[in-house]
């Protein structure tokens, strides 16, 4: 199924996220090359590229906490990592961060308490923490050990604790990555809720190019630079391809192209 954006709304708030000249560097090796992009607020902007291409580390410069960023990379209208931020973003890792001695409810009320604390806070943190596990379809597991679950279980654990302080921005690195289709089904189906519902801004990486059909936008990425930046239906039709991934690859091959002609 494909997802178009709505018409462009000229009143519209400025992008979730704006990167100007963005690089990263790790040791003598340059793993973001000079990136230009936007994230537009509540929509879902989808990450793709091939392992190793930089996704990881793109994400982890937006949520502040990569070294040797250069350039602008301004998030919900400040700088990336400013302390204003921390309680406005939500970030999910490839792997997940729970606790394993605990269950999904304790895991939850642990990190609850970190985000909204004091007694007086208690019934409000116990309404979060119900809603976050429903929205990840846990309620059947919230009294069981992290531990004992799946590696999905527990994926969609960590994502519970992501939706918790309802942020305004969603980084979501590979989140459906182990999933079963059912499940990567409802997982996509809870993202375009959270946009369209909540105005929540979704950030999701993928290697698994039919992922693509399910975004508003997508950026697309291989060796550290970008490929492109626009709807999956624009790069159709820029390419002339059917799907996305036939869309990349004609980027992948025109991009090489350049190579070649530089270098002569």
């Amino acid at each position: 199924m494909n997802y178009e954006p709505d018409p462009p709304d000229t009143a519209a708030p400025a992008p979730a996220v704006h990167a100007d000249d963005l690089t990263v560097t790790r040791g003598p090796r340059t793993v973001l090359h000079h990136l230009r992009f936007t994230v537009p607020r509540g929509r879902i902007t989808g990450l793709l590229g091939p392992s190793g291409c930089g996704k990881s580390t793109l994400m982890r410069a937006i949520v502040g906490t990569q070294a040797k960023v250069t350039g602008t990379l301004d998030v919900l209208g400040r700088p990336a990592g400013h302390p204003t931020l921390r309680s406005r973003i939500g970030y999910v890792t490839q792997a997940p961060s729970v606790y394993d001695d605990l269950t999904v409810r304790q895991n939850l009320d642990y990190f609850a308490a970190i985000l909204d604390p004091g007694r007086a806070a208690a019934d409000r943190r116990h309404q979060h923490v119900t809603q976050a596990i429903a929205d990840v379809d846990l309620t059947s597991h919230a009294d069981a050990l992290a531990g004992n679950l799946s590696g999905g279980q527990r994926g969609r654990v960590s994502l519970a604790v992501a939706l918790l302080g309802t942020p305004e921005l969603l980084v979501l690195d590979e989140p459906t990555v182990g999933l079963d289709p059912v499940l990567r089904r409802d997982l996509w189906q809870l993202f375009h809720d959270l946009a369209a519902t909540r105005g929540t801004t979704l950030l999701v990486s993928s290697h698994v190019m039919d992922e693509a059909e399910r975004c508003h936008r997508l950026i697309l990425m291989r060796e550290g630079e970008l490929l492109a930046e626009d709807t999956p239906g624009a790069l159709r039709s820029r390419t002339g391809a059917d799907t996305v991934e036939a869309a990349f690859l004609s980027l992948v091959d025109e991009a090489a192209g350049r190579t070649r002609e530089s270098t002569r």
